[in-house]
């Protein structure tokens, strides 16, 4: 399997100190996966392009984010801290999911991890949200279309409603959508009867699950739901939200998934995409908060990948 590890020094100057979403995080991840991903599948991306970002996001927004870490002010809203670096941290961020698709859709690669940070799935398309920035997975799909791809799926296993990339496809039938996550925390979307507007109807699908929710409630939705209904998609590519707050030691989260399980779920992506897209798959690190844990659960998730 044709694999690459996205990782950059910039991510760990977007400073956020002691706030749960920190740079120990990825240290913590890059530490554990350096025993077995060799040298040559690390990849520093190059920074995303205007035009890639603005496919997701306004202008001025884009603007704003900018001129607010270059100022030095120090958040984007109460939930999102960021320092003079973090924009740069954020568009080489999204970087790494466009040179990743860009590899795939060229026939140069099959797989990809994408360890960026800060994460992408609140990100809004002018509103900063939940530690989020632009959207890495959402800028990543529109630029697979872009490049000859018809269908995009994205799968969002973040313990959170993925509410930034619901809104930026639930109108559109060339992505599929499908968020896997805790019923009545933040940011509150993501309801049973949130499946897209009346002309993509059927084309997002939210699965609230009960808190402390684990192992067989994420592989029965997988299994019995989810997976048929990609199958019934189609897609070119399959692009995964992977947030790890779902686990059971997870400060945040408050569900039951183990390590175990979430080896479980990457394997029915991982069988999905190589049966039914070539095996073209993308992960994107979102959540996951214990640094303790955090980095033996996505190297456990992306062994899989590298199968």
């Amino acid at each position: 399997m044709r694999f690459s590890y996205y990782n950059s020094p910039l991510f760990l100057k977007h400073d956020t100190g002691d706030h749960p979403e920190n740079a120990r995080r990825l240290t913590a991840i890059n530490r554990e996966v350096k025993k077995f991903i060799p040298k040559s599948k690390w990849v520093d991306p190059p920074d995303a392009t205007g035009e890639q970002i603005e496919a997701v996001h306004d202008r001025g927004y884009i603007k704003t984010v900018k001129s607010a870490c270059e100022n030095g002010q120090t958040a984007l809203d109460m939930d999102t801290p960021i320092s003079p670096m973090s924009y740069y941290a954020a568009i080489r961020g999204a970087g790494a999911g466009c040179h990743a698709v860009e590899s795939i859709m060229n026939n140069t690669m099959d797989r990809a991890f994408c360890a960026v940070r800060p994460p992408g799935h609140h990100a809004e398309k002018n509103r900063a949200m939940g530690f989020c920035f632009f959207n890495n997975a959402a800028i990543a799909a529109r630029y697979a279309l872009s490049l000859g791809a018809k269908r995009a799926a994205i799968v969002d296993f973040d313990v959170h409603h993925g509410n930034g990339t619901q809104h930026e496809f639930e109108n559109d039938k060339s992505v599929f959508f499908a968020s896997i996550h805790r019923r009545g925390i933040y940011p509150g979307t993501g309801g049973e009867n949130e499946t897209g507007t009346p002309g993509a109807k059927g084309f997002t699908v939210n699965y609230p699950i009960e808190a402390l929710s684990g192992d067989e409630v994420y592989v029965s939705i997988l299994k019995d739901s989810l997976i048929p209904k990609l199958e019934e998609f189609k897609p070119d590519i399959l692009l995964v939200s992977a947030g790890f707050d779902a686990h059971e030691s997870d400060p945040l989260g408050g569900m039951s998934v183990t390590d175990g399980g979430y080896v479980r779920m990457t394997k029915l992506l991982s069988g999905f995409a190589e049966s039914r897209c070539g095996g073209r798959m993308v992960s994107f690190l979102e959540g996951g908060y214990n640094i303790n844990t955090l980095g033996v659960t996505v190297a456990a998730h992306i062994k899989i990948l590298m199968e």
